[in-house]
């Protein structure tokens, strides 16, 4: 079968789904006008002399008042499924006067497949894109496109409704990291699909199922009151009834138009789409890690990386460096890259970050006093040092109320030191073979993390948690200001983040963490260290421009056995005296 006969195929299946949609639409309709129809049969009849008599009479009433039950019911129901407003993806709107190149790309791309261009284009801060329609309106019906107002001879039909092109949404990541060709590429299925929106059969039936989802939303929202509860109800039963009989009909209609988008794509860069599928799954990967291992830090610091987009691309290029079968993709870097099509990417970036940080952590719409831009130049002095010094202090703040004496200096009880904490959590030493010898014995670890290692450390580790969750339940919330764009009132900001990166920490994470960060802060106020950024490991502590990469171990042993003899020997080998005071926050 050739490439336009698999296209007509699967857009054939789309259209016969789309009307089996639709379908369960007129059903719905048609049950709702059954009882108004026994009464007007009922009412005509008693007025043409038939039908009378005391009980035709009453059945009269009593099916009059029910057809008028259903159909005010029926009416709201209509009403709410046509006017909610489903949920949409928050992005990043990018008109076209701030990225021509970009609209010019989408549009050939368009002619190219011979489909609809899209309406607009917008950024999501994730390695993903897709089309979104956007025509379902808060209060009224889809808004009229231009062939609306055309209008035919006198007497003839009204034309059916065109409905408008879709939203273009690109990850914005493959704007950084993919070139111009891979770009195109990538998003040529994609654009290829605004061909099966275009029809209007596929549109209604979408509309109709979007609007069935999102009056399933307002019926499931909490804090109704006791009289819009039985209403809430009954539209969300109604909503649950409809959904189930066309679920599997807008599921398959759904797939059609993807086969049908894919194979009309495929007469467009065949041999350069290989190529730019393995530049989005490298792309996912060093956004993944970045969000992860760079962002998350910052943000729990308050602060928020500025350029996340840039900062893949140093990302994956470290990447390349270090790994030997990457080393092609460096290649790449000379050609242009797809952020170029923007007029102003820094400025993009910039928002696609904010935006990023909204969805994956909660944080605030807008720029604050305790929510502040960073830039990679000074994210180690303003993001590392901080957060070192941060639970340093916090560190010690917690073995002040466990009553935890200072360590003696060599002129007495000093500021805070790390050999506060080295003699804290160390084991007698009659107890380290002890558990030596049941760790060689294979003694499964503790089912409660927590409870993992000493009974010191799993005591400070709580006591940390708990310390942390207070600090977060007095922190200011990210609360959307007042005025936002549209776009922004689509989500509900008390449910944020949406997608969170990371569950809490564990104790034991916590206290390996705020550990380290003792051991950080000493080696740079009293070994000449310095704070610094690793793209794929984020945070890092550089040792005679050397990056300290053993550490990690050495905690472990201290926190889960007790045993500060491979810290303090690492600590001997760099120099890093644990008895001096260090200073904190």
């Amino acid at each position: 079968m050739s490439g336009i006969g698999v296209v007509e195929v699967g857009a054939q299946a789309a259209r016969s789904r789309a009307l089996a949609v639709l379908r369960v639409r007129g059903r719905a309709v048609a049950a709702a006008l059954l009882p108004a129809g026994a009464a007007v049969i009922l009412l005509t009849g008693g007025s043409t002399g038939h039908l009378v008599g005391p009980g035709w009479d009453a059945a009269r009433m009593a099916v009059s008042a029910l057809a008028l039950l259903v159909l005010v019911a029926a009416a709201g129901i209509a009403l709410v499924v046509a006017r909610a407003r489903p949920a949409m993806t928050p992005t990043v709107a990018i008109p076209e006067e701030s990225a021509p190149d970009l609209y010019r790309l989408v549009r050939d791309l368009a002619d190219r497949l011979d489909v609809p261009a899209p309406s607009a284009v917008a950024l999501t801060p994730d390695c993903d894109s897709w089309l979104e329609d956007r025509t379902h309106a808060a209060h009224g019906p889809p808004a009229r496109s231009a062939p609306d107002e055309i209008t035919g001879p006198p007497g003839s039909p009204p034309p059916r409704r065109t409905p408008v092109a879709p939203v273009l949404v690109i990850g914005s990541p493959f704007l950084w990291w993919m070139r111009v060709g891979e770009l195109r590429a990538v998003l040529a299925p994609v654009v290829a699909g605004t061909g099966p929106s275009a029809h209007p059969d596929i549109a209604a039936a979408r509309r109709f199922v979007r609007g069935l989802d999102a009056a399933l939303a307002v019926a499931s929202a909490p804090g109704r009151g006791a009289l819009a509860r039985p209403a809430c109800a009954a539209l969300g039963w109604v909503a649950r009834l409809l959904l189930s009989g066309c679920r599997e009909h807008a599921t398959q209609m759904e797939r059609g138009v993807a086969a049908a988008a894919a194979e009309r794509a495929q007469a467009v860069d065949y041999g350069l789409r290989i190529v730019a599928q393995e530049q989005v799954g490298l792309a996912y990967a060093g956004w993944d890690r970045l969000l992860t291992r760079v962002a998350l830090p910052a943000w729990r610091m308050g602060r928020w990386p500025a350029r996340l987009d840039a900062g893949v691309v140093a990302a994956l290029t470290e990447l390349s460096r270090r790994d030997r079968l990457a080393e092609g993709f460096a290649s790449r870097l000379g050609e242009r890259p797809a952020c170029d099509l923007l007029e102003e990417p820094g400025t993009v970036d910039e928002a696609a970050s904010l935006l990023a940080a909204r969805l994956f952590h909660g944080g605030p719409a807008e720029p604050g006093p305790d929510w502040a831009p960073v830039d990679w130049q000074a994210y180690p002095e303003e993001v590392v040092d901080r957060t070192w010094r941060a639970e340093a202090a916090r560190l010690h703040r917690v073995l002040d109320a466990l009553g935890v004496r200072p360590s003696a200096g060599p002129t007495g009880p000093g500021g805070p030191t790390l050999a506060r904490v080295l003699d804290h959590l160390t084991e007698p030493a009659d107890a380290l073979p002890h558990r030596a010898a049941s760790r060689t014995a294979g003694e499964p670890p503790e089912a409660d993390d927590a409870e993992a290692g000493t009974e010191r450390s799993a005591a400070l580790a709580a006591r940390l948690s708990a310390e942390l969750a207070r600090e977060e339940a007095v922190a200011p919330s990210g609360a959307s200001p007042a005025g936002g764009s549209p776009e922004s009132a689509l989500w509900d900001d008390g449910a944020l983040p949406l997608f969170p990166l990371q569950p809490p920490r564990s104790g034991r994470d916590l206290l390996a963490d705020h550990v380290t960060a003792m051991v950080c802060c000493a080696a740079v106020d009293n070994a000449g260290a310095a704070p610094a950024l690793d793209w794929l490991d984020g945070p890092s502590l550089l040792l005679d421009g050397e990056r300290a990469s053993d550490l990690t171990p050495k905690v472990l042993s201290l926190i889960e056995e007790g045993d500060p003899g491979p810290l303090r020997d690492w600590l001997a080998a760099t120099g890093i005296r644990p008895e001096k005071p260090v200073r904190l926050v």
